[in-house]
């Protein structure tokens, strides 16, 4: 029996088809990744299956007993409650119980209150049936595990930063314990101490979940089985995220085999035809050859998703060194980092680790110009070329096309080559021609680094460039980094995407921890 079956779903905005009469099954305690190349809609069958978007077609059918968790990182919460209070309302049902057997044992008299009694022993079972007598070691080992404790668990929702407080509301989430947790890409807003973490909590999670990920080691660590969307169908693989990679690619290549020997068939068939039915003595076969070629199954041709080709240019005049940072301080109003100093060189690639909320991109946002310094300075290169990728993918106005954003920001440059840019960058021409605010958030990273690859550049300062961006567009991405010739200074929590490429790898911590410098390892 399966926990949920999408039957015969269809989907799509605009003239863009997602789905076409395809579907799966969920069952009791599986744990299921789910994949595909940006704009296939990963997240749009999560709003689905929670009920937040109707589909056009088809049925979605949960088990009516499952209790659903669905990670909203949008979700309304109340700023003036603090994060303790926020973790503790995931029980609030049992200390409403708990409250009710405390009012009940006052009402106590002495004889004749069996029937009280009843009422207190049915709530003390309910309570040690839910193990509500080890709720706060249970809050207190999510909080670790999440990072929260670091943050102080009496401060208030509206003094965290945006991953801070979607670390929160999964806590909170995983602290309710459903049947079917959802989860839409939950690693984007954590570090890797914390993705590790949330990879052993999913693996000995005895309930089922679904969860989107770009993600290929996490996927590797929690996932049974995959749910590839493809095309317009959805196909479910067995095995694991390696088993998914290794099947997709030897049905690929058979497939591959076996429309290419129909079409040698077929090109025979037709050469016969054309030779021999205008001949009396052939004609007849040549018909009957006709009659079975029409009648012949065809395979469809292969169908080839656009792989991105990334390419940064290097700026003319390289200079030696690019960066010098003396005892910069670095906040809003009060430091949040112990004064920095380091220097960057030409060609150098640096990646910048640390704690969610941490400081990382208000150090970005302080070298870029757009936050004043607290105290100490830096000092770039004269005359140097910055290429800036920001993660915000907010947008002036939305309903723009990314043509239109291409053109507005390079007024020079023709159409036509600035379509050839947003396709080398693995967007499709009826994308180009859409409102960006209707794109995924994968397509939209792509045209945020779209303009990086028209603009000649000495370096590049990228904040968390890859979050949104599905696995073959990242490992392009990650080819084209490690070949620019300038410099790099990337923040990123995901490891494998820069384990590779970074010479060095610095993880910074709050006020009053240690800022320390990792040299890779050769």
């Amino acid at each position: 029996m399966s926990l949920l079956t999408v039957s015969h779903l269809s989907h799509g905005f605009g003239e863009k088809t997602l789905y076409a009469d395809t579907g799966f099954e969920l069952y009791p305690g599986e744990h299921m990744g789910v994949v595909g190349q940006n704009g296939t809609g990963k997240s749009t069958l999560i709003s689905i299956l929670t009920g937040a978007l109707l589909p056009d077609a088809g049925q979605v059918t949960w088990d009516h007993k499952a209790r659903l968790g669905y990670l909203d990182q949008h979700a309304h919460t109340d700023g003036s409650i603090t994060l303790n209070e926020l973790m503790h309302s995931a029980f609030e049902g049992l200390y409403r119980t708990e409250n009710r057997m405390i009012e009940l044992m006052q009402q106590l008299t002495g004889q004749g209150d069996d029937a009280l009694l009843r009422r207190i022993d049915a709530c003390q079972r309910e309570l040690e049936a839910a193990d509500f007598y080890t709720l706060e070691p249970r809050i207190a080992k999510v909080a670790e595990g999440l990072g929260l404790s670091a943050l102080g668990l009496e401060r208030p929702l509206s003094t965290l930063s945006g991953g801070q407080r979607a670390k929160a509301i999964l806590a909170k989430l995983l602290l309710e314990d459903p049947d079917v947790l959802l989860l839409d890409e939950p690693t984007n807003f954590l570090d890797k101490e914390h993705i590790a973490w949330l990879a052993q909590y999913l693996r000995s999670f005895e309930g089922a979940f679904i969860v989107v990920s770009h993600d290929a080691e996490f996927l590797s660590q929690v996932a049974a089985v995959i749910l590839d969307i493809e095309f317009t169908a959805m196909k479910k693989y067995s095995g694991g995220y390696e088993g998914f990679v290794r099947q997709k690619r030897e049905q690929r290549a058979d497939y591959l085999r076996r429309y290419e020997a129909q079409q040698q068939e077929i090109a025979r068939t037709q050469d016969y035809i054309a030779r021999n039915k205008a001949r009396a003595s052939t004609a007849n076969m040549a018909k009957s050859r006709q009659k079975r070629l029409d009648r012949m199954e065809k395979l469809a041709a292969p169908q080839l998703a656009p792989i991105p080709h990334f390419a940064f240019q290097a700026a003319m005049a390289s200079p030696g060194r690019i960066l010098a940072v003396k005892a910069l301080s670095i906040g809003y109003g009060r430091p949040i980092l112990p004064p920095l100093s380091f220097s960057l060189a030409m060609g150098e690639k640096v990646v910048i680790t640390g704690f969610n909320g941490v400081g990382k991109s208000t150090l970005l946002k302080t070298l870029m110009g757009e936050i004043l310094p607290l105290g100490g300075g830096f000092d770039f290169a004269s005359e140097l070329k910055i290429g800036y990728f920001q993660q915000d993918l907010a947008w002036e106005d939305p309903s723009r096309t990314p043509l239109a954003l291409m053109a507005e920001r390079f007024p020079k440059v023709t159409p036509k080559v600035l379509r050839s840019a947003l396709a080398r960058c693995g967007l499709r021409s009826q994308h180009a021609l859409q409102p960006v605010g209707t794109l995924s958030g994968g397509e939209q990273s792509k045209v945020k680094l779209c303009p990086l690859t028209l603009t000649p550049a000495h370096l590049l300062v990228l904040d968390e460039p890859a979050n949104h961006l599905d696995t073959e567009t990242k490992n392009c991405f990650q080819q084209a980094l490690q070949g620019f010739p300038g410099a790099v200074i990337l923040v990123s929590h995901e490891e494998g995407f820069y384990r590779t490429w970074a010479d060095r790898v610095v993880e910074i911590q709050a006020l009053g921890g240690e800022k320390r410098a990792v040299k890779k390892e050769a």
